[in-house]
């Protein structure tokens, strides 16, 4: 693989992270720059680039490749297209990653620019598990499926684990738990996602910070249908009050802790509902595998939380996950928390989106051009 310095660029609603690899992954720029009004100001980019040797390349984190961009690709007019329409499934990640590329485009001019998808792991799910039972002209008309997403941070981890563990990553059957504001579970067989928790919108799954995660569909349609509620404030619930914000009024686990060694019920009741779905997918995720040999905790809230490791943990004997409680507390940075003697291996590994982005920034520069085709549909819309 090409030694390419990469400049990798992570757009959030709130922040602008900017992190510059060089050939050797060695990590010369750390930098996170504010977001107003959706939008990072030029000059602090400028900034923040000064007194560092030019990128050979752009890596960009896109939430949402659609059915279209399953490996990272080269920016141009057409893939920006094709990438806005995609953001009413990700709202709150697609728009600002538009717009971090073209403040950085100006900010760089004549760099190339690549992005590279969370949806894009998740290409390899069979179709018994991308479909939903809808309708067929639902699914004929609107592309309707599961995308599953933190795909970048979900292939890091299982190359990582395997690192950690001296194997190869194609012989290994890992559950990957990316736990932070987001959140998602990951089955990857030998390599490659089998099954994930987030479906066809970033909402799906497990409870996250602020949103709530699976809800029985019927219950929203009684919310539109008997309180009368609109659409738009019902979405605006689902992303923004619910989840561990929504039951305790908090999104920071650590206090969420706190308040329940303190005795607060509400925190213990937020906890609960949090590590029950949390088990419920990692024995769903190995299942899809017929088996599991490692557990990887990534992500703030699963590299940080020793107390919700165990506890997550002291539900999945029957899997043969034990932890040790010393090697638990004490973990900081990558390491191996397993009690000796357990069946499958768990692990805590510090989230690097940054490491795989400049990964297949270098794939994509390797390869010979060609153009990228429509994988079973069309690109996606809005829907």
């Amino acid at each position: 693989m090409r030694a390419v310095r990469v400049l990798v660029v992570n757009a959030g609603s709130s922040s602008l992270k900017l992190r510059l690899l060089e050939g050797d992954d060695a990590l010369t720029l750390e930098c996170d720059l504010p977001v107003e009004a959706g939008r990072t100001d030029l000059e602090a980019l400028a900034e923040a680039l000064a007194g560092h040797p030019p990128p050979d390349a752009i890596g960009h984190r896109v939430v949402h490749g659609g059915e279209r961009y399953r490996r990272a690709v080269r920016i141009d007019a057409g893939v920006l297209d094709d990438l806005r329409a995609l953001s009413e499934l990700a709202p709150l990640h697609q728009l600002p990653a538009l717009a971090a590329e073209a403040v950085v485009a100006r900010a760089l001019p004549g760099v190339p620019s690549f992005a590279c998808f969370d949806t894009a792991f998740h290409g390899t799910l069979a179709q018994a598990t991308a479909t939903y039972a809808l309708p067929r002209a639902w699914r004929e008309r609107w592309p309707l499926r599961r995308y599953g997403f933190h795909g970048l941070s979900h292939a890091y981890a299982a190359r990582r684990a395997a690192e950690l563990l001296g194997q190869p990553v194609e012989e290994l059957r890992i559950v990957s738990c990316h736990l932070g504001a987001g959140a998602s579970l990951c089955a990857i067989d030998r390599g490659r996602s089998v099954d994930t928790t987030m479906g066809f919108t970033p909402l799906e799954g497990l409870v996250m910070a602020t949103r709530s995660g699976s809800v029985d569909p019927g219950l929203l349609l009684w919310l539109l249908k008997h309180e009368h509620l609109s659409a738009v404030t019902v979405a605006h619930a689902l992303e923004h009050e619910s989840g561990l914000f929504g039951l305790t009024g908090s999104t920071d686990m650590r206090v969420i802790l706190e308040r329940v060694g303190e005795g607060d019920p509400e925190a213990a009741l937020a906890v609960g509902v949090y590590v029950h779905r949390l088990r419920a997918g990692i024995a769903a995720m190995a299942v899809a595998m017929d088996d599991l040999d490692a557990l990887v905790f990534t992500g703030g809230v699963g590299q940080n939380s020793a107390a919700l490791r165990a506890e997550t943990a002291t539900g999945l004997a029957t899997l043969g996950v034990a932890l040790d409680p010393a090697r638990n507390a004490a973990a900081n940075g990558d390491h191996d928390v397993s009690a000796g003697g357990a069946r499958v291996r768990s692990l805590v590994i510090g989230a690097r989106e940054d490491l795989q982005i400049a990964r297949e920034v270098r794939e994509v520069l390797d390869r010979p051009a060609r153009a990228v085709a429509p994988v079973g549909g069309a690109a996606g819309g809005s829907s």
